[in-house]
């Protein structure tokens, strides 16, 4: 390249960077004199104070409904089946007929007893006749005294075979009886486990043969498992004078079914037992409930609740405030300043559809009950007060009932 070319090429980079420095220089310029973006305004949520409010708090358990009472229908004779007479699954009352077993085995026995009967009674009516002539007959020497004593002793003799031809009719009665097989208690039975035709077996053993099984079906028992933490919370309020023992009163109870939200069934206490299962360390509690549209049914699993406390009061917030962190528990605070602050928190069960808090809040503090997604530690919000609706409380107060009898 000659010295003129050179020349040249020197001058149009010079000539570019002057340009480029030119252009950086304008933009500068022009970036000095923009002003900051704003900072972005404080997040809206909304803030109440929490509620404080009377309650009665209720410990939920899981409980499995058996019936009052319940037998299996077996025959107390043996022989051939020879009808049924009921519906399965129907309701039956006490004494209903269900079954009959052939009973002209058992009418012969029957006649045949009946017939010892008059054999023994006619051999006493000759015995006292033979003992009322020899008593005649010894006051003028004709027999002897011993004569006398002998006829004695046959009339008692007579007498006690008529005892035992007497007993044994009522023995062949009774087994003539069993053979019409009765319901022995009002309830709802199974159905029919052996069709006419067949042997069954009678007797008082468990050899015995199964033809069917009767539940009761109004009242309902309603069994569950008390752990100790439970217990002794009970005994502890029970000796603080809050809270009667369920030994004492028939404490109320409500139950909900599978398909049920809520707890629309009411019941009492009935039993506590008296020790616990060293297996489980769980003591057995019992409630009765009535079951008059036969809602309820032997072996059901339910949801109970019993109320655990006496009427005190307590904290309530929403459920949806409530944050964890790990196994902490938590809630959002507003202070003065409208600055958020994590506070710890502990809960209690819930009580118609609000959380009781055991301690960490009062009723002056502000908490955030909407928006808790757009709240960090130590920002500023913009806080829109709301008012908590009081919980309704549909249980009754737990105090003993005006007509409770002592729990067995």
């Amino acid at each position: 390249m000659d010295a003129a070319a050179r020349r040249a090429s020197g001058g149009w980079r010079s000539g570019w960077w002057l340009r480029t420095l030119t252009c950086f220089l304008a933009f500068a310029a022009a970036a000095c004199g923009r002003t900051a973006p704003p900072p972005p305004p404080p997040p809206p949520v909304a803030v109440a104070h929490p509620l404080v409010q009377a309650v009665v708090e209720w410990d939920e358990y899981t409980a499995r409904l058996a019936a009052v009472s319940a037998v299996e229908v077996r025959p107390r004779v043996s022989g051939y089946l020879q009808s049924v007479h009921f519906v399965d699954g129907a309701i039956v009352a006490a004494g209903d007929l269900l079954f009959v077993i052939d009973p002209r085995p058992y009418e012969a026995v029957l006649n045949r007893a009946r017939a010892d009967l008059a054999l023994a009674e006619a051999r006493l009516d000759l015995a006292r006749k033979d003992l009322v002539r020899a008593e005649f007959l010894v006051k003028s020497r004709a027999i002897s005294q011993e004569e006398v004593d002998t006829r004695a002793a046959t009339v008692r003799q007579a007498e006690a075979a008529v005892g035992g031809a007497r007993a044994a009719v009522d023995a062949a009665a009774l087994d003539v009886e069993f053979t019409h097989v009765t319901a022995p208690i009002g309830g709802r039975a199974s159905r029919h486990l052996v069709t006419e035709g067949n042997l069954v077996v009678g007797g008082g053993t468990s050899n015995a043969t199964l033809l069917t099984s009767i539940v009761s079906i109004d009242p309902i028992w309603a069994y569950f498992e008390i752990d100790e933490q439970a217990y002794l919370r009970y005994a502890r309020l029970n000796l603080a004078g809050e809270r009667p023992s369920s030994r004492e009163v028939q404490y109320p109870v409500q139950v909900a079914l599978a398909d049920e939200p809520d707890f629309p069934h009411a019941g009492a206490m009935d039993f506590i037992d008296n020790q616990f299962d060293p297996e489980t360390g769980t003591m057995q509690g019992r409630a009765v409930l009535p079951n008059p549209d036969q809602l309820f049914s032997p072996g059901q699993f339910v949801r109970l609740r019993l109320a655990g406390s006496g009427r005190h009061d307590a904290v309530l917030i929403p459920d949806e405030a409530v944050g964890t962190d790990q196994a902490q528990r938590f809630v959002w605070v507003v202070d003065g300043e409208n600055r958020v602050h994590y506070r710890a928190v502990e809960l209690g069960p819930l009580y118609e559809g609000k959380r009781i808090v055991r301690s960490g809040l009062t009723a002056a503090d502000r908490l955030v009950v909407s928006g808790l997604q757009r709240v960090r530690p130590n920002i500023v919000v913009a806080p829109m007060e709301e008012a908590l609706t009081a919980a309704t409380d549909a249980a009754p107060p737990p105090s003993p009932l005006p007509s409770a009898t002592p729990a067995s």
